[in-house]
């Protein structure tokens, strides 16, 4: 079992995570093979699916420690708990709930909770987040990562929303210390057809760009 800094660096060395509604624990473990075929291995299984807690407990017990798998759309403290208790090592909210932040720390995961505004942003950091989830990241895009590090460069931020292999440099450049990805890297239709190929190539894409466009910054 990671401590919660060994996590941190797992997500931020990975880059990203994958964000994944699956309706089955079979379902997730087939996305996640092939996600984790094309070089991601950091999984967030949301709460919206079903029988999540479950999901996650079967699926940490599969991977141990060769997927990191952490729980996405936590509202609350009550919620992250169970998810950690299931298997979950990294907790990740759409908003902001200081009781879910203290949960998580109180089991040494990291947290991140859902901000959007520079007083929300802030006020997560001053909670003890981790890193900070932007949502929707599509509002404001890269320019208003730059825009809210520049007086606040020492909060890690993570986008979520917005986020697909063309705009991952983009985010990265202005300051991202990892990506979320849900819809852009799942192909819901490929997996509907059994296609896991299309869902192994688009994780190899986001991967050569977060790669290459680290080897750029690193260059600078």
């Amino acid at each position: 079992m990671p401590t919660r800094l060994e996590t941190m660096k797992w997500i931020m060395d990975c880059g990203m995570a994958a964000v994944i509604r699956a309706k089955s624990s079979e379902h997730l473990m087939q996305v996640a093979d092939a996600i984790k075929e094309g070089g991601v291995d950091v999984i967030e299984v949301t709460m919206t699916t079903p029988d999540a807690l479950a999901v996650i407990e079967e699926t940490s017990g599969k991977y141990g420690a060769d997927v990191l798998i952490g729980v996405g759309s936590v509202l609350d403290a009550e919620t992250a708990r169970m998810a950690i208790l299931s298997g979950a090592e990294f907790v990740v909210g759409p908003c902001l709930d200081r009781g879910m932040v203290e949960m998580a720390h109180r089991y040494d995961k990291p947290v991140l909770p859902g901000a959007f505004t520079p007083t929300e942003i802030k006020t997560a950091w001053d909670w003890g987040a981790d890193m900070v989830k932007v949502f929707p990241a599509s509002v404001g895009g890269p320019a208003y990562f730059k825009a809210i590090l520049g007086p606040l460069p020492q909060v890690r931020l993570v986008p979520t929303g917005g986020v697909n292999i063309d705009t991952t440099p983009e985010f990265l450049k202005a300051g991202a210390v990892a990506l979320c990805a849900g819809s852009a890297l799942v192909d819901k239709q490929a997996v509907a057809e059994g296609r896991f190929d299309v869902v192994t190539e688009t994780a190899r894409r986001f991967r050569e760009a977060i790669d290459r466009t680290r080897e750029e910054m690193a260059a600078e």
